[in-house]
């Protein structure tokens, strides 16, 4: 990404961490109710590496500790495609204490280092990705690798939007009738591109900078989506508007202790 596209994103972890730690000090919503009944949690990561090389990286040992975890404390890893049936029908069920695990913009790690963990311990992952980077930028995926990941039956590719505007910025840099215009590419672009390179249907996105609005949502429901999501950091709930849906930014200061109690588990186990 461009140098204001990582401010950005900093700006935003800053703020999601701030607001989760004054959350936690105060309540503990999760715990007193099973995950299914108080929400599902949907988990975003962007990168992984052996080493912290910024601040939207996941060391695979960090990952690997924080799937230890949810393995130690009953959580079944769901598609996230399950989770938003769930929360769109009252009938449709999930199993108890349900999480989600989503990769946001498209990162090759995602073939390097997340594929073998996912191909070992068997459990879906939705990827969020931009097309203006696949096969292009020297950090982003290829359309062969993706091609792959889709292949395996565990990975389901979804928009990014094309290039990963900010839209609060491409507001004030265009006309009204320009921007509606942009943001219906943006949305349209990206889905037929994904859908003509890998075969996926997707109906589902994740908000550039989590930044949406009513015009954005509406301007998605146009484009023939069904959910999108944001980085606000709560449970995804049934009363949730289906097109600004939350996410917990992952970091790699999520070890066992704050990843508990990010998620209102009262106590941790120890590893064996």
């Amino acid at each position: 990404m461009e140098r204001a596209e990582v401010s950005m994103y900093k700006k935003i972890r800053r703020r999601i961490i701030g607001t989760m730690l004054a959350f936690l000090c105060g309540l503990a919503w999760l715990g007193t109710a099973p995950a299914s009944e108080a929400g599902v949690p949907i988990l975003v990561y962007h990168r992984f590496a052996d080493s912290v090389n910024d601040s939207m990286t996941v060391r695979v040992s960090t990952f690997e500790t924080q799937l230890r975890f949810l393995q130690e404390h009953g959580y079944h890893i769901v598609p996230l495609r399950a989770a938003v049936e769930w929360l769109r029908n009252p009938n449709a069920v999930l199993p108890a204490k349900p999480v989600v695990i989503t990769v946001d913009d498209g990162h090759r790690s995602v073939f390097e280092k997340l594929l073998p963990i996912v191909l070992r311990d068997r459990f879906p992952v939705t990827l969020f990705i931009y097309p203006s980077a696949i096969s292009n930028a020297s950090y982003a995926l290829t359309w062969d690798q993706l091609r792959a990941l889709k292949q395996t039956g565990w990975f389901d590719i979804q928009s990014h939007t094309y290039w990963h505007p900010n839209f609060n910025t491409e507001r004030k840099h265009r006309s009204a009738a320009d921007y509606l215009q942009f943001v219906r590419w943006q949305l349209d672009a990206s889905r037929r591109r994904i859908e003509s390179e890998t075969g996926a249907h997707v109906d589902m996105l994740a908000w550039p900078f989590g930044i949406v609005d009513d015009e954005l949502m509406v301007l998605a429901s146009q484009q023939g989506y069904v959910a999108a999501f944001t980085l606000q950091a709560r449970p995804a709930e049934r009363h949730a508007p289906l097109l600004a849906l939350p996410r917990f930014l992952m970091v790699d200061a999520y070890g066992p202790n704050a990843l508990a109690h990010l998620l209102g588990e009262t106590t941790t186990r120890k590893a064996p």
